[in-house]
């Protein structure tokens, strides 16, 4: 069953066409790659998605309801979550306090918020720094609390953007696990776009790619992987399918 339904989207900003006519679907419970080029209009479909940009032409369709055009805040409430490339906490409050703003999304009181904070802090490994002030967090640390700023709005749809940018090895290991719980012990169905192959080829069920803002391959890791385009347009002649991580 597809929970996500994309059909003949278009983004353009003046003579700029950064979305191409995309049809996509994202079948619940899996975990869908969205790779390109920089430039390509990953980013962009995530905005047109959540309504941070209005469509300019096609639809969105998300438990075969119709949301092209609704609000932002209503998206949110409907179950779709996201996290942004730019990692923007709110520096001065606590951890669990930029959760909780997250929270209350769909929670209408202070009691219900924080009870959903806490559970989240912990299942992103930040319950040892939930009273830190945000903005002393490193890099690794700021990319956990926008994931979990994600979560506390109790999305069965979710958006990363970048989730692994500029993290070391270790790190890596510790963002894909992240992920991988939350598809599997919460049951979310995942969007990712990354540009770290070896991240995104290991935890994909499917890969989604597209350049100059129209889709160009879809399908399994592997068969992306070797598809002549997405090597020209993307991946480059020195990658390997094997070339990946485990976890």
């Amino acid at each position: 069953m597809s929970i996500l339904k994309i059909t003949n989207l278009t983004k353009n900003f003046g003579g700029l066409t950064a979305v191409n006519n995309v049809n996509l679907e994202v079948k619940e419970g899996e975990i869908l790659g969205l790779i390109g080029p920089n430039g390509s209009g990953k980013t962009t479909l995530f905005n047109l998605i959540n309504s941070y940009y209005p469509v300019s032409a096609g639809t969105i369709e998300f438990n075969k309801l119709d949301i092209t055009g609704k609000t932002t805040n209503q998206i949110a409430r409907l179950g779709i979550g996201r996290t942004f490339q730019v990692v923007k906490p709110l520096k001065r409050l606590s951890v669990i306090d930029n959760i909780m703003a997250g929270a209350f999304a769909r929670e209408n009181t202070f009691a219900g918020a924080r009870k959903v904070a806490t559970e989240v802090l912990e299942f992103c490994y930040l319950d040892d720094v939930a009273e830190m002030k945000a903005g002393s967090l490193p890099i690794a640390g700021r990319k956990r609390l926008e994931i979990a700023k994600a979560l506390a709005t109790r999305p069965s749809l979710l958006l990363l953007d970048e989730t692994a940018a500029g993290l070391n090895p270790t790190e890596l290991l510790q963002a894909i696990e992240i992920i991988k719980k939350i598809r599997g012990d919460l049951g979310i169905t995942i969007v990712i776009v990354e540009h770290i192959m070896r991240v995104i080829m290991t935890i994909s069920d499917r890969i989604h790619a597209i350049a100059q803002g129209a889709t160009i391959a879809e399908g399994t890791p592997s068969e992306v992987s070797r598809n002549p385009a997405v090597i020209e347009a993307y991946l480059g002649s020195d990658f390997k399918v094997g070339d990946h991580i485990h976890a």
